[in-house]
């Protein structure tokens, strides 16, 4: 079953040790590209999250957010460091009696060095590895809920493909069976004006015979007609595989514009033109759906 490329999903996991909460965009593109936006303290696991995003999301451009937040309980108050304020103190006042100044440092004065206050920080204190089974949980859900919704966009753009493709087989079913005719309405048309010109005088033929095999020859579709077929068979095959075929499906519609260009070339019929004209609209809708399949 196709799946398209476009798509949104959501994971969270939580433990005593904190969150993770992972959301996954994704639209269309040529290749496969993963974009990845995570806090730098666990940029050490970047490569495995792409990894296990690439196994299920083979192509679009994929944009993966990853939020972690700190477990509500625990000791945040912050930290002095006394020995550190001592110093600056000393420092200061003797500053401050070198300089003739009797106002001792202020308290906000030292608090404000570096190293005095020390903010609580756990996520300094957790190995990235350790986390990583619960940021997994995490975007093992979100890979899984955008995947799912990337199938169900699918299914109706194989639904949307599969009705278009029969219009289309059914439109040059309708010019593989106009085609004989055309000659055979040549001939006539070709008779009666050389029988007008000529008036009285017979009409060689042979030599009609020659100028219909020429235009029968010229506007010879058959090899098209099958090629076409071929196509259409590959197509429906595509339509049923389970891996990502949407450049295959691609290819497939290049080359069936391909045959019903040289169809509408060879053709003069009028009626035969306006069902390529017809052809070649169905075809466009079908290559912009196809633009969305992964």
């Amino acid at each position: 079953m196709i799946k398209s490329m476009t798509g949104y999903g959501k994971g969270e996991a939580a433990s005593e040790q904190g969150a993770f909460t992972v959301e996954i965009r994704s639209v269309n593109h040529r290749y496969g590209e993963i974009s990845v936006r995570m806090p730098r303290s666990f940029f050490a696991l970047e490569s495995q999250v792409r990894s296990l995003s690439a196994a299920r999301l083979k192509r679009g451009k994929i944009d993966i957010s990853i939020q972690w937040e700190e477990p509500q309980t625990g000791d945040k108050t912050p930290s002095i460091d006394y020995a550190a304020a001592r110093e600056y103190h000393t420092a200061f006042s003797a500053l401050g009696a070198e300089l003739g100044l009797s106002e001792e440092p202020s308290l906000a004065l030292i608090l404000s060095q570096k190293g005095v206050l020390k903010e609580a920080g756990p996520l300094e204190e957790h190995d990235p590895d350790d986390l990583w089974p619960l940021l997994e949980k995490a975007l093992t859900q979100a890979v899984s809920a955008i995947d799912s919704m990337r199938a169900r966009e699918g299914q109706t753009l194989h639904s949307d493909l599969s009705e278009r493709r029969s219009r289309v087989a059914t439109l040059v079913g309708r010019i593989g069976g106009r085609a004989p005719a055309v000659v055979l309405e040549y001939r006539q048309k070709l008779k009666t004006r050389l029988e007008q010109l000529m008036e009285s005088a017979a009409i060689d033929e042979s030599r009609l015979a020659q100028e219909v095999a020429l235009l029968a020859d010229r506007s010879d579709i058959t090899e098209e007609l099958v090629r076409l077929q071929s196509h259409f068979n590959q197509f429906d095959e595509a339509l049923r595989l389970a891996e990502p075929v949407g450049r295959k499906l691609d290819f497939l519609m290049q080359e069936m514009n391909r045959e019903i260009n040289t169809i509408g070339s060879k053709s003069s019929d009028s009626e035969i033109t306006e069902l390529v004209v017809d052809i070649k609209a169905e075809m466009e809708k079908m290559r912009e759906q196809i633009q969305n399949i992964e």
